[in-house]
Order: structure tokens, then C-alpha cells, then sequence
């Protein structure tokens, strides 16, 4: 998926920024309906990292709160640090009605009918600190339940190993390509959504594309994948 997204944002497009719109389009989306008909009364906070898949989150809670959700935003994402497409997310975000706070040691998320996690993805390298860790404990001591942007945040995407905290989430939605480290017991429900990513792009980095969003889904931007324990039905 690294080298996926490096053709993307480098030769062809789509850019970083379009791609987390279409991240955040679909979190939103998932969001809403793990919500069901409460989503109009309902209180989501979003933990949001640095990165593409921070950016992911803040777009989200934009869109959510733009509906009229309660939306909580903690970010560790700081504008004069942050790559230009999560600066932009950032901007937006607070032309909206979310309420946005920066990371601190003393951040409470509070009570809420759905946590958003938004921290770190498949970009894992190291157990995580700091910051990134705090959230990954507030996502762990959450009450609520938990949906996970492409991979649950301290999981490795590529062999499912947690070299510190990691999040358990409820649900999580996958980004244009199942990774093959997402296990039940850390990802919980496993969805794939559709990037917008063309097939020539993954020619270029010389995969097969076999679409999963063909005609036989009808609309759907979003199915659900089954582990290779799970019977069909």
C-alpha cells in the first residue's frame, strides 16, 4: 500500500489531499451507520495523529459535525508541523461547528456513543509514544464503541504484531486494499472502502487489480470482508 499511495500522490494522483476526503467521506458514512438512528443525538469523539490517516479523522469530523453531530476532535496535528493536506483538514475543520483541542496530558474525552480512531495507520514503524500513545490509551479506555481508520492504531498492518498499546477496535474500514495483519481480535468488524485509486495505478507498482467494488455491489462504496475462518451467509 506504500508504494500504492506513493505513485498516487507523486506521478498520477489522486493527490493526498483528495484521498483523505475520500477517507473522511467514507469514515463519515460508517460512522453513521454504526450510529443508526441515534446519530442525530449522538456524541463521537475523533482521536486524530499527524499524518494521512489523522488527516482521514479530521475530515470525518468535519463532515459529522457539519450534519450536526456532536463532535469532540483531539489532535496532536499542529499546522506549522503538519504535511500542507492535513493543514488544509485542519483549517476546514474549524470553520466547523466540532469542537477542536489540541493533545494534552490532562485531555479527557468524556462520555460518547462513538469513538473514532484516527491516529496512526499502516505508517507504524516502532512501539508507540508520546502523544500517539496517549491517544491509543484513551481509545483503549473508551466505554464506547470504537471504529478504526485502515488499521487499528499500534497494529502492524503488514504481520498483525503489536509492539506496545494498541487499540481493539469495533469495527474497522480498510483503505483500497486489504491488509493482510488485520486480525478479528484487534479489528473487529472488517470493512474495505473504495479510494477513488484507478486501476492503472496498481499496474504501475505491478499488482493485479481485481476490483472487490464491481458491478455485483451495485453503489456501494464500502463491503464487508470476511476472515478466512468465517462461513459465508
Amino acid at each position: 500500500m506504500r508504494e500504492i499511495d506513493r505513485i498516487a500522490v507523486e506521478e498520477t494522483g489522486p493527490g493526498l489531499l483528495q484521498m483523505m476526503e475520500h477517507a473522511g467521506i467514507e469514515l463519515a458514512r460508517a460512522a453513521l451507520a454504526m450510529l443508526g438512528e441515534h446519530w442525530p443525538h449522538a456524541r463521537v469523539v475523533v482521536l486524530a495523529g499527524y499524518g494521512g490517516n489523522g488527516g482521514g479523522g479530521l475530515c470525518a469530523a468535519r463532515l459529522l459535525a457539519s450534519r450536526g453531530v456532536e463532535v469532540l476532535a483531539v489532535t496532536i496535528a499542529r499546522p506549522s508541523r503538519a504535511s500542507d493536506a492535513v493543514a488544509a483538514q485542519l483549517r476546514l475543520l474549524h470553520e466547523s461547528p466540532a469542537r477542536v483541542i489540541a493533545w494534552s496530558d490532562a485531555f479527557d474525552i468524556g462520555e460518547a456513543d462513538l469513538v473514532i480512531d484516527a491516529v496512526v495507520g499502516y505508517g507504524l514503524r516502532e512501539a508507540p509514544t508520546g502523544p500517539v500513545m496517549a491517544l491509543i490509551r484513551a481509545a483503549q479506555a473508551a466505554t464506547a464503541p470504537v471504529i478504526s481508520l485502515d488499521v487499528p492504531s499500534g497494529v502492524d498492518a503488514d504481520s498483525g504484531d503489536t509492539p506496545g498499546f494498541a487499540v481493539r477496535a469495533t469495527r474497522t474500514l480498510t483503505l483500497a486494499l486489504p491488509k493482510p495483519g488485520l486480525r478479528r481480535e484487534q479489528a473487529g468488524d472488517l470493512w474495505l472502502a473504495d479510494l477513488g485509486i484507478p486501476p492503472g495505478v496498481f499496474a504501475r507498482a505491478g499488482l493485479a487489480f481485481d476490483s472487490r467494488f464491481g458491478p455485483h455491489f451495485g453503489r456501494a462504496t464500502q463491503i464487508r470482508l470476511r476472515y478466512p475462518d468465517e462461513a459465508e451467509g
